[in-house]
């Protein structure tokens, strides 16, 4: 089980070390700002899984997607602002 650990701390290190590349994070800013990119995607990234298709794909699922609502997280960094898909209508064709 140790070697385990010891995997996944290595991943996340790489993730995180990439990530840090990747934004230039030499600040607590930069860390929000990171933070803000990456869980203003999940959401949206997590409704595409579920209904699956993505945002302005064509489907004939019958479930449909709503619009976004902006919303505040709060941490330690300040304040995070993301959109977040809203409730799935469920249209019905007669």
């Amino acid at each position: 089980m140790c070697g385990r650990n010891n995997v996944e701390k290595s991943g996340k290190r790489n993730v995180i070390s990439e990530l840090t590349e990747l934004y230039d994070i030499k600040s607590a800013e930069d860390v929000q700002d990171a933070l803000e990119d990456l869980l203003g995607d999940m959401p949206a990234g997590e409704l595409s899984e579920h209904l699956g298709y993505t945002e302005y794909e064509r489907s004939t699922n019958t479930n449909s997607r709503n619009g976004k609502k902006t919303k505040v997280l709060r941490s330690k960094y300040g304040e995070i602002p993301i959109s977040v898909p809203q409730k799935i209508i469920k249209i019905t064709y007669k």
